[in-house]
């Protein structure tokens, strides 16, 4: 997500898990010197810009600038004031003083011009009119190079979750100072596995609330936006299950046809050119800079966009300086001084220091030419071991594609059925499956990894897991689902264009000796190490969905994003299946048609049948140690 329904804390991005007051506020206002500037784009439309300088630059003492280019405004304005947290993606880049320059993007706070949501990437621009975020970033650097003295000629830029996709729109056709760009948890693709949907199922949860401030209306003085409406919502579940359909969303206490983005989102409900103008990973190529994509295994928002930016980076370009680093961290998390733990798990060390390290190094060399780059292709984190591995390749070259076929009697195994006996369920959108087990007014962070215990009791959740494991089972990389289904309305009520979204879970079952943590009964417990959602009429295309035939048995094949875990000796290996997911995701109302159009009246309980002989998971399971 650009931010999360807790966007109150996260509403600045240079603000985004800030190290403090106290001891960096000192340093900052002891070492460094701000200017504020209204940049020229070639348009003419002029950008807010602030600069931090170093108080000893000089002849003598060059620096490079270090920049990010954010839409959640660089606070606080004003010439006298200065930052009163750290700057910069880390405290150690702090204390090693670079120029930091902080931007609002076009049409946001305190910049001129219009706002788009995601800016398309102009390719070809043909004059000084065609705009986009990759010619605002050049013409930013260009201006801060001629303009900002004691500047060594050297630029990089960075930027989390939304700033991770100005970061990204800074590689094409890159301004030739710019040598290092690190995308973080960057939105990249936003109908297939960024923000707003996940395979065509609309984000509803996360989307809600964020869409409520970010698509509020600008104070008179550029410093702020205001909320469309006050939400006060103490239980998630229940509160999108009365409010019933997304379009009431635009009812006149909530968004009332306010938010343009919370349109252009339910009006664009297929893969149309809307959302493909948006998807910066085509424009990936000739990338001359420096890269460091970074991401968090456990990333409710953006994990498919760290991922995704890499691996277009790394087919468009043959010849590159592209790295992976992904952590076993939430939305941003690694901005963070400390991870030691999240959850019900403990990582046994701050491993936020390892990659900061790292991080600093890269800019370092890059930027400065100081030490070396010992970053390998892939700096990759197992959840299963606590362990940070670096590969020569991602994905890697030892794995093995993997079939752990759904059986009968819930059982997951290697061998294919010789009969094809199907397991069926009620999917009933007046009773959707929930993501969590307890009670939350806002998106609970945990759920990528929370006990599935609760949902594997309900009827309308499929359960599959293999005996218990007599090996360490290690996957590493990309998951496919592949499951044969069927629907069809109940009760003798025919549907005759059903429709229905698939979730799949890959579930870390552990053993019945596994101790309490923090009160939480572990043995048994069932960890979620990854899921996703597939909206089952794109099955086919993603720009032209097709109805299901009611009774024939159908293919749904979808991708789950990439992980690194061993399933330990002892465990097992647990798979989910369910129909909902909510609120997570909105109700599909189980018939074909436009969802975000859809009346209380239009959803209907639906039987799904999963036929078992051909359905399976595909894990890549690595052949030797990474």
């Amino acid at each position: 997500m650009k931010f999360t329904i807790s966007f109150f804390l996260l509403a600045f991005s240079n603000l985004l898990f800030a190290q403090g007051f106290g001891p960096d506020a000192a340093f900052i206002k002891g070492n460094f010197t701000k200017t504020e500037h209204m940049i020229p784009m070639r348009d003419g439309v002029q950008l807010y810009t602030a600069v931090y300088t170093p108080k000893d630059a000089s002849a003598v003492n060059t620096y490079p600038i270090l920049m990010e280019r954010t839409p959640y405004g660089c606070e606080p304005y004003g010439d006298s004031l200065y930052l009163q947290y750290s700057m910069g993606p880390n405290k150690k880049l702090l204390y090693e003083k670079y120029i930091f320059v902080f931007q609002d993007v076009r049409g946001r706070y305190k910049s001129e011009g219009l706002f788009e949501e995601m800016t398309p990437h102009i390719g070809k621009k043909k004059t000084s009119k065609d705009v986009d975020e990759s010619s605002d970033a050049f013409d930013t650097v260009e201006w801060l190079v001629k303009n900002i003295s004691s500047n060594n000629g050297k630029v990089g830029l960075y930027g989390i979750s939304y700033p991770g996709f100005y970061a990204t729109a800074s590689l094409p056709n890159a301004h030739p100072a710019v040598k290092a760009v690190s995308p973080q948890a960057p939105v990249t693709d936003e109908f297939i596995g960024d923000d707003a949907n996940h395979n065509g199922a609309f984000f509803l949860l996360d989307n809600f609330s964020f869409m409520n401030y970010f698509g509020g209306q600008k104070n008179s003085t550029g410093t702020g936006y205001k909320m469309i409406f006050t939400p006060q919502i103490k239980d998630a579940y229940q509160y999108f299950l009365q409010l019933s359909n997304v379009k009431n969303t635009n009812g006149e206490k909530l968004y009332n046809n306010q938010s343009k983005i919370w349109n252009e989102y339910l009006e664009h409900d297929t893969y149309d050119a809307y959302w493909k103008a948006r998807n910066i990973r085509t424009h990936l190529k000739n990338i001359k800079p420096a890269v460091l994509v970074v991401g968090g295994w456990f990333d409710a928002e953006n994990l498919f966009g760290a991922l995704r930016t890499y691996e277009a980076i790394e087919q468009q370009n043959k010849v590159n300086k592209n790295h992976l680093f992904m952590g076993p961290w939430t939305h941003g998390a690694w901005g963070r001084s400390t991870w030691n733990s999240f959850g019900t798990f403990d990582f046994g060390s701050n491993l936020n220091a390892y990659y900061q390290q790292a991080e600093t190094d890269f800019f370092n060399f890059y930027l400065k030419g100081k030490g070396s780059n010992t970053l390998k292709k892939a700096t990759v984190f197992n959840s299963g071991t606590n362990e940070w591995k670096q590969l020569n390749t991602w994905p890697p070259a030892n794995t093995k594609p993997t079939a752990f076929y759904l059986g009968a009697n819930g059982k997951l195994t290697s061998t294919k059925a010789a009969a094809d006996d199907t397991t069926n369920y009620i999917s009933d959108p007046a009773s959707p499956v929930p993501y969590i087990a307890t009670v939350s007014g806002r998106r609970r962070n945990e759920y990528m990894i929370d006990d599935q215990r609760f949902a594997a009791k309900r009827p309308d959740v499929l359960v599959y897991q293999t005996e218990i494991l007599d090996n360490d089972v290690t996957i590493a990389g990309r998951i496919t689902a592949d499951l044969f289904v069927s629907l069809q309305g109940i009760d003798g009520n025919t549907i005759k264009k059903p429709d229905a979204d698939f979730v799949v879970k890959i579930i870390d079952v552990l053993p019945d000796t596994a101790s309490n943590k923090n009160g939480i009964v572990m043995a048994g417990f069932q960890r979620l190490i990854r899921a996703e959602v597939f909206r089952g009429k794109f099955r086919k295309s993603m720009e032209k969905p097709v109805a299901f035939v009611p009774g024939k048995k159908e293919e749904v094949k979808f991708y789950l994003n990439e992980i690194v875990h061993t399933f330990k000796k002892g465990h097992r290996i647990m798979v989910q299946v369910q129909s909902s997911w909510f609120p997570i995701t909105d109700r599909n109302p189980q018939q074909f048609m436009k969802i975000p159009e859809a009346n209380p009246e239009d959803f209907k309980p639906l039987m799904i049948s999963i036929h078992q002989k051909d359905s399976k998971i595909i894990m890549p399971v690595t052949t030797s140690d990474l």
